[in-house]
Parts: C-alpha cells; sequence; structure tokens
C-alpha cells in the first residue's frame, strides 16, 4: 500500500480509503466487521463516513454507519490508532436532520458530540462539511443556467463559513476534532475558507472529497490543480460512478440488493444513453488489457496527477478485494490512450 500526505496535516493517508455507506442497509454488522478487518490487514488506514449514512439516506438510516463503526470500535479500542477516521456533518435540505436548516458554528459543536458517541471514540482525525449551505454544481447542476452564481450573497455566505470555522475551531481546542475538511464544494469554497482561516487564525481545509470518475471528471483540471497548489488533499468518492462503471447496470438491468436498486435522493441521474454507450466501450478496454471494468476505472482514478487517497466502497468481500487489487495496478500507455479514446468520445456522460 501507497501512503500520501492528507493535505498539511502531517497525517500519512493511504491511496485507498474504505468508504462505508452502505453499512445499516446494504450490509449488516457482521459484513462491516469482515470490511474492516480485511483493509486494515491490507495496509488501509484511512475510513471514510458521515452523519447521514447509511444510504439511500432517510430518517430509519441516519446514524446507522457510525452506529455500526462505534459498535467494532467498542470490541477494539485498542485499535483506534490504526487508522484514520473521517466522518461529516449534512448540509441543509434534510427535514429529519436539523430540521433541515444549514450548518452553522453551533451545530458543528452539537453534530461532532453525536458523531462521538455513535462512533465510541474520543476523537475525530477528519470532520468534514457533507455539501455547502448553497447550492453547487454537483449532482448533475454542473451544466450551464442550473445555478444563478451571480444570485448568490457572498457577504452573507462568507459570514457563515466564519461561523462554521469557528464551530470548528472549538471542537479542535476541545481535542474532538483534529482537522476538518469539504466535500461536494467548488473551488471558490476552498479558496474562501482558506482566506478566512488565515484572516482569523482558524483551522485550515485539508481535503476535499468530490465525485470523480471516467464518467464524471468536471473537477479535472482545474479544481484539482488548484487543491495541489494549496495542499489540499484531493478525495474522489464514486470513482465507479454509483456502479456504473462495473457495467452491472447495461440494458437496464438493477440486480437485486444494489445501489441502483433502491429509490436515490437525486434520483438516478446517472443512467443516461450517453453513460451506457460509454460504459460498454470502458468494458471492452478493460478486456482488452486483461482486467476488470472496476479495476481499470480505479486504476486509472488512482493514477490522475493531483488525486490523494481515493474512497472505495463495497457491498462484498469480494468486491472490496477486486477494488483494491486496483491499486496496485499500473496502467500501461497503450491502455491509457485507449481510455482516452473512450473519454474524449463521452466527456461528459451525465
Amino acid at each position: 500500500m501507497k501512503y500520501v500526505p492528507l493535505g498539511r496535516t502531517g497525517l500519512k493517508v493511504s491511496r485507498v480509503c474504505l468508504g462505508t455507506m452502505t453499512w445499516g442497509t446494504q450490509n449488516t454488522q457482521a459484513d462491516a466487521d469482515v470490511q474492516i478487518e480485511y483493509a486494515l490487514a491490507n495496509g488501509v488506514n484511512f475510513m471514510d463516513t458521515a452523519e447521514m449514512y447509511s444510504i439511500p439516506p432517510n430518517a430509519e438510516s441516519y446514524g446507522k454507519t457510525e452506529t455500526i463503526i462505534g459498535d467494532w470500535l467498542s470490541r477494539h479500542s485498542s485499535r483506534r490508532q490504526e487508522f484514520v477516521l473521517a466522518t461529516k456533518i449534512a448540509g441543509p435540505g434534510l427535514s429529519y436532520i436539523r430540521k433541515g436548516g444549514p450548518i452553522t458554528g453551533e451545530s458543528i459543536v452539537s453534530s461532532v458530540e453525536a458523531s462521538l458517541k455513535r462512533l465510541k471514540t474520543d476523537y475525530i482525525d477528519l470532520y468534514q462539511l457533507h455539501w455547502p449551505n448553497r447550492s453547487t454544481p454537483h449532482f448533475a447542476k454542473h451544466f450551464p443556467g442550473d445555478i444563478s452564481f451571480t444570485d448568490l450573497d457572498r457577504k452573507a455566505q462568507s459570514a457563515q463559513m466564519l461561523d462554521i470555522l469557528q464551530g470548528i475551531d472549538k471542537c479542535v481546542k476541545a481535542g474532538k476534532i483534529r482537522h476538518f475538511g469539504l466535500s461536494d464544494d467548488t473551488t471558490w469554497g476552498i479558496n474562501e475558507y482558506i482566506r478566512l482561516s488565515d484572516q482569523h487564525g482558524l483551522p485550515r481545509v485539508a481535503s476535499i472529497q468530490n465525485e470523480f470518475s471516467l464518467l464524471h471528471a468536471k473537477d479535472w483540471p482545474y479544481l484539482i490543480e488548484n487543491c495541489v497548489h494549496e495542499d489540499v488533499a484531493y478525495l474522489p468518492w464514486s470513482a465507479l460512478a454509483a456502479g456504473a462503471l462495473t457495467g452491472k447496470y447495461l440494458g437496464g438491468a438493477r440486480p437485486e440488493g444494489s445501489r441502483w436498486s433502491y429509490a436515490q435522493r437525486n434520483g438516478i441521474f446517472r443512467d443516461t444513453p450517453h453513460v451506457e454507450k460509454a460504459v460498454t466501450a470502458y468494458l471492452e478496454v478493460a478486456k482488452n488489457h486483461g482486467i476488470t471494468p472496476a479495476q481499470l476505472a480505479l486504476a486509472w482514478c488512482d493514477q490522475v496527477d493531483g488525486v490523494s487517497s481515493t474512497i472505495i466502497g463495497a457491498t462484498s468481500l469480494s468486491q472490496l478485494k477486486e477494488d483494491m487489487a486496483a491499486f496496485e495496478l499500473v496502467l500501461s500507455e497503450e491502455a491509457l490512450k485507449d481510455i482516452m479514446t473512450v473519454f474524449k468520445e463521452y466527456p461528459v456522460p451525465f
């Protein structure tokens, strides 16, 4: 396993981050125990979760994944030092979480306390904002006209961000979180947090996790360039495009128990005719180079300049083994050329 810096935190994390969002709906406690043990035994020292999980989110699934991790930690408390534990506070819009209200400094403090109780740990290594208070060009809102940036009250948003940083600072000083990061944010969001941190002597953003894959690479190159030069770790999530890049949804298939067999909060917006064509082509590339489609997609993501650690999730141990093996691969120049041929034909399939 290879390890990389987590921004300027001084922490080193594995190139593979164990995602956990299926634990509690698609996976049981026993499944999670097996995945944790396998990941740790094979060099993974980075685990990501969120108060909102498990997925798909609803009032019944809220907090289940943190509780599952906490159950494991309650039985293995001496192993807490073996990994960097990351979790997230949900942004606005979910009525059953803080009545759908925005993230505030006050909600940071209370939500950290609640996560610590569920996780059964004294501290969180990386506490992330799951999505911003403002609308951002994520979750299929990245096409021109979907969001009006000129309508945003910049001063009001900046004031909210400062309040959030002050809440984070309280938690850092109390020893309850060590570092903070962003998720589903933009270049402006990163830089405004950095500006406010520098101006007010508050904790600096360490990382950002955004959706990034062969089917959804809008962060390349501008946001990733910004991360590299500002020492902000870039953590892709959904490198398999919610499973689409494995090919299991081709032809409208919905395997029982798979993610797309559940109702989705934002709909299955990744299911488009162009995705069908792109995935079919990527499957052929994988076949020609003797690797699985999942390994092709993950190895490509891992080799993108500027990517720090890729968050992967699996619903079975066999899937986890297959996915982790991808990070031992080095794609040949020929394979990369073949991938780019498909990529250029379908650059924005959803």
